[in-house]
C-alpha cells in the first residue's frame, strides 16, 4: 500500500470531488473552510502524486443506442501475444475496458454494443481474427452498482 499521507483536508476533498466532479473549487472550499487557492493546490498536488487520475462525463450508453453490455473472458492461442491483442482492442471503440486476469481467461475485456446481432459481428468480425483459441461472452442485464471506492482514512494517526 502507498504511503500518500491524506490529511483530513484531503479525504475531504477527495469525497466531495468524487461524488461530484463538476462541483465548483468555491463550493468544495465554502464547505471545507479554507481559500479557493487552498483548495486548487490541494488538487494540484493530489493530481501529482497521482491520486487524481482526471475527470470525465459519464455517458449513458444506452442513451446513445447500445444496449448490450457484455464481458468476454478470451484464451489466446500465444499468451506471448498479449501486447498485440492489446493494441488491437484499442483499435475497437466498443471495447471499453480490458483487464489481464488470473483464473481461467487470459485477458477479460467489457464491450458495449447495439444490440446481439452487432455483438456477434465484433466477436465474429473483430475479435476472432486477432489470433485468439476462444472466447466466453457473459451478457449484463443490469448495472446494480456503479460507484467510485471511498475515501481511505490515511491519517497516520488513525492507522
Amino acid at each position: 500500500m502507498t504511503n500518500l499521507n491524506l490529511d483530513s483536508l484531503d479525504q475531504q476533498i477527495l469525497s466531495m470531488i468524487a461524488a461530484d466532479a463538476r462541483v465548483p473549487f468555491l463550493e468544495v472550499a465554502r464547505l471545507c473552510n479554507v481559500s479557493g487557492a487552498a483548495i486548487h493546490q490541494r488538487i494540484q498536488k493530489l493530481t501529482r502524486q497521482g491520486v487524481i487520475k482526471g475527470s470525465q462525463y459519464v455517458l449513458d450508453p444506452v442513451a446513445l443506442g447500445y444496449d448490450t453490455c457484455a464481458f468476454i473472458g478470451i484464451f489466446l492461442k500465444d499468451p506471448s501475444d498479449f501486447d498485440r491483442v492489446v493494441a488491437e482492442l484499442r483499435k475497437i471503440p466498443e471495447v471499453v475496458a480490458c483487464h489481464y486476469t488470473t483464473g481461467d481467461y487470459d485477458m477479460f475485456i467489457k464491450i458495449y454494443a447495439r444490440n446481439n446481432h452487432h455483438m456477434l459481428s465484433i466477436i465474429h468480425d473483430q475479435l476472432q481474427p486477432l489470433g485468439l483459441q476462444r472466447t466466453e461472452t457473459i451478457i449484463s442485464f443490469n448495472e446494480a452498482i456503479s460507484r467510485q471506492l471511498p475515501v481511505p482514512n490515511c491519517l497516520p494517526d488513525e492507522q
